[in-house]
């Protein structure tokens, strides 16, 4: 599964890479048949939201890593070195900016846009 990153170098300025998650087929819940899973990972805790029409974060860090979830709407990312990338429904993005400029957040549309961080621990690679 790929998923977007966002992470800041040591200069304090923020970029977006592409990762890709392993996925393995998994007995996950029988009787129903294996599918894909990826290993576990460790969270601290899940925060839903939503972002009204028009809202606008400017330059701002990730307040700690984090995985985000887009459930609905769409969202205009920019970081740091100028590249600006747009999510919508079903994106997932690892939030890993937690020092320097970070990056600016846009909701953009005529709905608001929702969705999930689930923060993870500091330690976690």
């Amino acid at each position: 599964m790929r998923i977007t990153r966002i992470w800041a170098d040591e200069a304090g300025v923020s970029h977006f890479d592409d990762i890709d998650i392993e996925l393995e087929p998994v007995d996950f819940a029988p009787p129903a048949p294996p599918f894909d899973l990826s290993a576990p990972m460790a969270a601290e805790r899940l925060v839903l939201f939503e972002f009204p029409v028009g809202w606008f974060g400017d330059w701002h860090p990730a307040p700690q890593r984090q995985l985000y979830f887009n459930l609905g709407g769409r969202l205009e990312v920019e970081v740091g070195d100028g590249e600006v990338r747009h999510f919508g429904p079903g994106d997932v993005v690892l939030l890993e900016d937690v020092m320097g400029t970070g990056h600016v957040t846009r909701a953009m549309g005529e709905a608001q846009s929702s969705g999930a961080f689930v923060q993870l621990p500091e330690e976690q690679a």
